[in-house]
């Protein structure tokens, strides 16, 4: 290894690794951002022509189909061609286990969610006014659910596969775990800045969202658990129990008015950047745990 490297120019081994012939970690996810960002562009253009011509189309209802696309397609391109590894070697392995984790990282994620609702109605921080379909049509009120739980589950997979599979695992490379661990999840969290009533607490609590997805991530070294995690912590959130999912207003089946402090609610953010959130996903934490306590590929056999 050391010889293949030092046969190299100075500018190879500035782009290269010294046991491989591939971009370093740092190249390679500048690399597919890069193709990321391109992606969006390609699929945005003809929508936003679509959208002046056709003005009452509401594009937000592609959002979540082109930024999934974007995202898989690069991740996909750049762990081939960049990485010189398989899309599946991300921790995208499919069995009887990968239902098992998703369906299991819902319930954590229900349950997480439910102990946040929990913690704010008995402190008298959450005012429950009604329910979904005391204010809206069954006609209106279903497709709507259906529309959200839908994109929820499309940005639990993709978010995961860019944040904790090639994030993450490139940082590893490059990086000693714990830094990867930080700087993934801080770029995870500054990815919503976008959001509404996005501020430096959203910030901090979505990046220790992120460590809360990335602890079942190094768990199991598959991303299926994390997914769940993510596609239930969003449903349950904002459909299920109401509140805004990271500062978006989404259909509610339950009806409430958080009244509590900010800084430990959230706000119109939501939980995520309340202090609220943090021993929801401490349990949350624990029940990962306790679900992975037995060696993964024993579970799996």
């Amino acid at each position: 290894m050391t010889q293949l490297s030092g046969q190299r120019s100075p500018l190879a081994r500035f782009f290269l690794t010294p046991d491989e012939p591939r971009l370093r970690a740092g190249w390679r996810l500048l690399a597919q951002t890069a193709m990321m960002v391109t992606a969006i562009m390609f699929f945005v253009v003809p929508l936003t022509l679509v959208q002046w011509l056709f003005p009452k189309v509401n594009l937000f209802l592609f959002e979540p189909i082109i930024t999934g696309l974007a995202v898989t397609i690069s991740v996909y391109l750049a762990r081939r061609f960049f990485d010189q590894r398989s899309f599946t070697s991300l921790g995208l392995r499919w069995d009887r286990q990968a239902v098992r984790d998703i369906l299991v990282g819902i319930c954590i994620s229900a349950f997480t969610m439910g102990l946040v609702f929990v913690i704010e109605l008995s402190t008298g921080w959450l005012e429950i006014q009604g329910f979904g379909w005391e204010t809206e049509p069954a006609n209106i009120l279903i497709p709507n659910f259906v529309f959200w739980s839908l994109s929820f589950l499309a940005v639990g997979f993709y978010e995961e596969l860019l944040s904790r599979g090639y994030h993450l695992q490139n940082m590893e490379e490059g990086l000693k775990t714990p830094l990867a661990l930080f700087f993934s999840s801080f770029v995870f969290g500054l990815g919503h800045i976008g959001n509404p009533e996005f501020n430096w607490a959203a910030a901090l609590g979505i990046a220790a969202a992120g460590l809360f997805m990335a602890f079942a991530y190094l768990r199991t070294r598959q991303l299926w658990l994390p997914i769940g995690l993510h596609i239930g912590w969003n449903i349950f959130e904002g459909p299920i129990f109401g509140f805004p999912v990271s500062g978006l207003e989404t259909v509610r089946l339950l009806n409430h008015q958080v009244n509590g402090p900010t800084l430990i609610t959230g706000g119109a953010f939501g939980p995520e950047a309340g202090l609220v959130v943090l021993p929801a996903m401490a349990v949350g934490a624990l029940m990962v745990y306790w679900y992975t306590r037995k060696p993964y590929k024993e579970k799996d056999a």
